[in-house]
C-alpha cells in the first residue's frame, strides 16, 4: 500500500464509498483529525493467525460518520504514531462498536497496549436479543440485503500490497456497524435489555490475551495422547517438541507443520523410513519432502527416551460439595436460559458458576463479593441462585 490517497475500488457485491488508506505519516495527520469530533467509532481488525508463529495485527479499520478508513500499522511506531489510536479506544465519551469484540480487544491490547471502553458489541447484543444467527454476514443480510464475500476469511493479511478486494472486505466489515448499532440498540431498548447489555459488554472490555508461551508437556493436551503406552508418550512429546522448533524456525503457525492429529498417529506407528512415513495418515507429499529426516530423527530420539507416565492434575478435585453445588447451578442456568431463549453463558459465564459453587454463598450479600458477577446478573439473578443453593442445602 504505497499511496495513501488510494482507495478501495468497488467490485462485487455491495457497493462502498471509497476508504482513506491510512499507510503514512500524511494520510494518519488526516485520520487523526478527521477523528478528533467523533462521537463513536466502528472498528475492527485483521490478523495473519493462519501464517505466521507469532500472529499480529496486520490491518486496523475504523468507519466514523466521516468516512471509512483502513490503517496500516505495520507502517508505523505503534506506540507513538498510533497513540492518539489508543486514546480513542481508551475514551469513555466515546462509544466503540464492533462485532465479536472479544479477539478484536485481546489482539489490540497485546500488539499495542490499548485498552477498551464504551463499547457495543453487535454479536453480543443478537446473543442478548435471543437469535440463532449472529454472524456478521447474516446480519448485514437481515438489516442491509449485502453478502460480504468470504474469499478473504483466511487471507493473509501480512502480505503486502493487500490487493483491491481484500481491501474492500476489510472495509464491509466497519462500513455498516454504525446502522446496525442503531437497530439493535432500538431493539435492546424496547426489550428492556440495555443494563444487562451493557454489563456484559464491559466484560468483553475486560479480555486479555492469555495464551501461554509454549510448554513442553502440552501434548498431554492433545486429542489421545493419554490413551498412548509409555514409550509412545515418549515418542510424542519429541514429535511435539521438533515440531515447535520448526514453526518458530518457519515462522508457521504449528499447525501448518504438523496436525494435532498426525502427530498422534505418528507416535502410535513410529515409522522408521520415508517410505513408511508417507503411509502415514494425514502425512502430505510436501510434509513428507520437507520433515522427514526431522521426524525420524524424533521418533528414534523418543524411543531411546525414558517412558512417561500421564503426570497427575495440577490441584485437587474440588469438593463433593461443590460438585453439588456447580451441577445444581448448571442445572438452574440452562432452565433459565432456555425459558428467556438465550443461550447459557448469557445468563451467567460458567467460570462465574464455579465462583458460587465453590463459595457456597447463603445470601445476596454474601454473592455481592463475587466479582465475576456484575450489578444486573447480581440483581435479576442473586435471588434465584441463594433459593437455588438453599433448596440444595435442605434435600
Amino acid at each position: 500500500m504505497n499511496e495513501s490517497k488510494r482507495t478501495v475500488r468497488r467490485s462485487r457485491g455491495a457497493a462502498l464509498p471509497h476508504a482513506l488508506i491510512v499507510d503514512n505519516l500524511r494520510a494518519l495527520e488526516s485520520l487523526r483529525r478527521a477523528l478528533q469530533t467523533a462521537q463513536r467509532i466502528a472498528v475492527d481488525t485483521e490478523s495473519n493467525s493462519l501464517y505466521a508463529y507469532r500472529e499480529q495485527v496486520c490491518l486496523i479499520q475504523i468507519t466514523a460518520e466521516s468516512g471509512d478508513y483502513l490503517i496500516d500499522p505495520l507502517r508505523f511506531d505503534p506506540y507513538k504514531d498510533l497513540a492518539f489510536l489508543g486514546e480513542l479506544l481508551a475514551s469513555p465519551h466515546i462509544e466503540k462498536v464492533l462485532h465479536a469484540a472479544e479477539y478484536d480487544v485481546m489482539c489490540l491490547r497485546r500488539d499495542f497496549g490499548f485498552t477498551m471502553s464504551n463499547l457495543f458489541d453487535t454479536m453480543v447484543a443478537a446473543r442478548i436479543l435471543g437469535w440463532e444467527r449472529v454472524g456478521l454476514a447474516d446480519l448485514l443480510v437481515k438489516y442491509f440485503g449485502t453478502k460480504p464475500d468470504k474469499r478473504h476469511q483466511l487471507a493473509d493479511w501480512g502480505r503486502r500490497p493487500l490487493s483491491p478486494d481484500m481491501l474492500r472486505y476489510a472495509q464491509m466489515d466497519t462500513h455498516f456497524l454504525l446502522r446496525l448499532r442503531d437497530e439493535l440498540y432500538t431493539l435492546l431498548q424496547e426489550g428492556d435489555h440495555l443494563a444487562e447489555a451493557h454489563e456484559l459488554f464491559d466484560e468483553v472490555c475486560r479480555a486479555e490475551w492469555s495464551r501461554d508461551e509454549f510448554d513442553p508437556d502440552g501434548f498431554w493436551r492433545i486429542t489421545k495422547a493419554s490413551q498412548l503406552d509409555a514409550q509412545a508418550a515418549a515418542v510424542l512429546r519429541e514429535l511435539y517438541l521438533y515440531r515447535e522448533e520448526e514453526a518458530q524456525q518457519r515462522d508457521l503457525p504449528v499447525f501448518k507443520v504438523v496436525g494435532d492429529s498426525t502427530l498422534l498417529q505418528l507416535a502410535e506407528s513410529q515409522p522408521a523410513s520415508t517410505e513408511a512415513l508417507a503411509e502415514v495418515k494425514g502425512m502430505t507429499r510436501g510434509q513428507v519432502r520437507r520433515y522427514a529426516a526431522g521426524i525420524l530423527a524424533a521418533i528414534a530420539r523418543g524411543q531411546e527416551a525414558p517412558p512417561l507416565d500421564r503426570p497427575r492434575m495440577n490441584g485437587q478435585r474440588p469438593d463433593e460439595s461443590v460438585i453439588r453445588r456447580f451441577d445444581a447451578l448448571h442445572t438452574w442456568r440452562k432452565e433459565r436460559a432456555a425459558a428467556r431463549g438465550v443461550s447459557s453463558d448469557i445468563v451467567m459465564p460458567k467460570d462465574a458458576l464455579w465462583e458460587i459453587a465453590r463459595r457456597g454463598p447463603t445470601c445476596l450479600s454474601d454473592l455481592e463479593a463475587i466479582d465475576s458477577l456484575g450489578p444486573w446478573r447480581l440483581a435479576t439473578y442473586g435471588a434465584e441462585v441463594v433459593r437455588v443453593l438453599a433448596e440444595l442445602s435442605a434435600s
